[in-house]
């Protein structure tokens, strides 16, 4: 019972993080505690979401909210059918619902502004601007006591922003979309290479590395690299890369086909603090 106990205090003050999906395909990401949970971005089917969330043994009912970075389909594609069924607020700039296509029930479309928490029960978004090629792009933190998770994916550049947000994350999805070398060597058309490189595309490894580097603190415990490209990157060069310069922090390379397991993001945790007791940690989390 102490060990029960233990572990329902721990999970009281805890977050539990997944991608559901990551890649040009599909963007997923799930973030909540016991009680509520926030999904960023759908940009996979309301099936696959359904299914991969029962294989982890999470609950869709315990999601209030969909928060939507911007309006490429790969964050939105099943969004639609996802908040109909399930009658969930979508959290998105009317900008981004102008340039989507999207044609949801006006009672669900909530907006959302930089540097404006938004409480969803317990748990508290923020968004920050970043830099790509959509209308109105946002990066995520998702807070609940203490705890911090950052969403940064999709980002053409390393900002200010971003640099300040990482320095306060406990777990981050971070985007580490192409190697520069075989980006350069591969078979795209210049003006795609050019677009993916440029200032509005997205992070080379190297340079979610050197953010890594540079502005990860002791807080950070985990670090899942995300939205892969499938032709420009590689999931083991890119552990590897990170693992090696980092060993203390617990690298998880996002897959754009199939779901993480759950972790859990204790404040100051040094692990991944995974409950060893299936039916203990059912019995706590679910």
């Amino acid at each position: 019972m102490a060990f029960v106990k233990y572990y329902a205090i721990f999970i009281s003050m805890s977050l539990f993080v997944a991608s559901l999906n990551s890649g040009s395909n599909g963007n997923c990401y799930y973030v909540g505690n016991e009680k509520e949970a926030v999904l960023i971005d759908a940009g996979i089917s309301c099936r696959e979401i359904e299914k991969r969330m029962k294989r982890l043994g999470l609950d869709l009912k315990k999601v209030k909210a969909v928060f939507i970075s911007h309006e490429h389909s790969d964050h939105i594609k099943g969004l639609t059918t996802l908040s109909r069924k399930y009658a969930l607020p979508v959290y998105i700039t009317s900008n981004t619902y102008r340039n989507s296509g999207l044609q949801l029930e006006s009672s669900v479309v909530a907006g959302f502004k930089a540097h404006l928490a938004i409480s969803v029960g317990s748990l508290s978004v923020l968004a920050f601007p970043k830099f790509h090629d959509a209308s109105d792009p946002h990066s995520f933190i998702v807070t609940c006591s203490g705890v911090k998770i950052g969403v940064f994916t999709d980002i053409g550049t390393v900002c200010e922003q971003v640099r300040l947000h990482f320095q306060q994350c406990d777990a981050v999805f971070l985007e580490a979309n192409y190697c520069s070398k075989l980006l350069s060597e591969g078979s795209y058309p210049y003006f795609l290479k050019r677009r993916i490189t440029g200032g509005n595309g997205h992070l080379s490894n190297d340079q979610a590395l050197e953010l890594f580097l540079q502005y990860r603190t002791p807080r950070l415990t985990h670090l899942f690299l995300s939205h892969l490209s499938k032709d420009n990157n590689c999931p083991k060069l890119v552990e590897n890369l990170f693992s090696s310069q980092c060993p203390e922090v617990k690298v998880v390379v996002a897959s754009r086909y199939e779901e993480t397991e759950v972790f859990c993001i204790g404040a100051g945790a040094t692990s991944s603090y995974r409950i060893p007791d299936k039916e203990v940690f059912q019995y706590t989390l679910f």
